[in-house]
């Protein structure tokens, strides 16, 4: 939505506008049932339990028609900055990343927007795989969170292939060179409650308590967090280690209950999100303490609102010097 093209060359949504865009269509992606609000009632979680073994909660029809109306025709190459978006495809058994530095090498991955967003948006059980084709290749995708639940990992990675490729956007840059990498990581929140799972409980469960328990679906809540956890890990071993931590600001805290669904589109739940963003801001930025693996306020460090404002203003000063070096042919990073 922000790196889309509208007709005039600029971003298709402002910031702005997408949470009330969300507002508007999350009820309809994942509408639930008259049996209540997708929170808990006795016979609403029968109706969804029975759904789910049958076939994904919910047919993605709207989900498609809204992208699709939303993106248009516009393909992976047409965005205003590069992007890397993860997918998972399960018929090949291995991640595809539609990322905007392979389509000159890989054509296939030239796709339109649309198909990728639907794609990699495909959360199992919740919504059915998406196939497409482009260039005669096929794709059979599901949810990116399988491949880069965390998808930091993957945006440093592309920028590193680029450097050791000698793309001439990076020839000042040496692959290691951390301290000319700015990333920011933006969680969408972490269901960790002291003792969500126990042992002597779950060693009693069978596949389906592992897949389906209480609402939720415990060997994807255990992958998604490891997965979450260790790439932060990852990351601040390596810029701590050549002393550029200051250069990855990790936004991440807990959420709790409702707030932590996947699915529950209620208008209180969804404003409550909002809610629970904005107070992230105001909160002073945190690292993750390499010994314990929890989260810890630096001092000094202000506020994320305030750390987000400083990244902003080391991005425009960049954009200012590559625009005065090259105004004419300058390409957006």
């Amino acid at each position: 939505m922000l790196t889309a093209p509208n007709e005039n060359g600029r971003p298709l949504f402002s910031a702005h506008q997408i949470v009330p865009f969300y507002l508007e269509n999350c009820p309809k992606i994942f509408p639930h049932t008259r049996y209540g609000t997708g929170c808990g009632g006795v016979l609403e979680c029968a109706v969804n339990l029975q759904r789910g073994l049958r076939g994904p909660k919910y047919d993605g029809e709207y989900l498609r028609e809204i992208v699709r109306k939303t993106l248009g025709e516009t393909r992976l190459h047409q965005t205003l900055t590069n992007v890397v978006i993860p997918t998972f495809d399960i018929k090949e058994l291995q991640p595809t990343l539609f990322s905007s530095y392979q389509v000159d090498e890989h054509p296939a991955l030239d796709a339109q927007l649309s198909d990728i967003c639907i794609g990699t948006s495909a959360a199992p059980t919740y919504l059915p795989p998406y196939y497409f084709q482009n260039q005669d290749h096929e794709f059979n995708l599901v949810d990116g969170g399988l491949a880069a639940n965390n998808p930091t990992l993957v945006a440093i990675s592309e920028v590193t292939k680029q450097i050791i490729k000698q793309n001439p956007d990076f020839l000042q840059l040496k692959p290691m060179d951390y301290g000319r990498y700015l990333v920011i990581s933006l969680g969408t929140g972490c269901n960790k409650i002291e003792q969500k799972y126990d042992a002597k409980i779950c060693g009693k469960w069978g596949a389906l308590s592992w897949i389906y328990n209480n609402g939720s679906c415990p060997i994807l809540d255990c992958y998604r967090e490891a997965s979450d956890d260790m790439v932060d890990y990852l990351n601040s071993v390596v810029f701590q280690a050549l002393n550029s931590e200051d250069n990855y600001l990790r936004i991440q805290d807990k959420i709790e209950g409702e707030l932590s669904s996947v699915d529950l589109s209620t208008k209180e739940n969804l404003e409550n999100l909002v809610k629970v963003g904005k107070s992230w801001l105001k909160k002073k930025v945190s690292r993750i303490n390499l010994v314990t693996g929890l989260y810890e306020p630096l001092a000094n460090a202000g506020t994320n609102e305030e750390a987000l404002k400083r990244c902003a203003k080391l991005l425009s000063d960049e954009r200012k010097v590559r625009l005065s070096r090259c105004p004419i042919t300058e390409t957006p990073q």
